[in-house]
């Protein structure tokens, strides 16, 4: 079988196309949007403490270069301006949660 004949313009009709959209939207369906994530992280913070911590005890030990010294003071204390950030971000946080799903609580146990 061979194709429909096609008119001198190829051009697609404006009529055709509206119709085609909700046709796509009855084959689709509506789909609930799903949210975006939004995980604590003020463990991530103490992470990166912890590690320049720990890197600095090393370098302190191993008697290293003390440009590596300055490097593992300067992430540690920009660790604390980070967990003091994200400690402020996790209170919004949970203040954003509280208003969007009143129904969700978190037990401290």
């Amino acid at each position: 079988m061979s194709p429909a004949p096609r008119s001198r313009d190829s051009r697609p009709d404006p009529a055709d196309r509206a119709d085609a959209l909700p046709a796509l939207t009855a084959v689709t369906g509506s789909k609930p949007r799903p949210e975006p994530l939004d995980p604590p992280m003020v463990p991530v913070a103490l992470a990166g403490l912890i590690a320049f911590a720990v890197a600095g005890v090393v370098v302190v030990l191993a008697d290293g270069p003390s440009e590596w010294r300055w490097i593992c003071l300067s992430g540690f204390l920009w660790g604390i301006v980070g967990l003091i950030t994200m400690l402020r971000h996790d209170a919004g946080r949970r203040r954003r949660r509280a208003l969007t799903h009143p129904e969700f609580r978190v037990d401290p146990s």
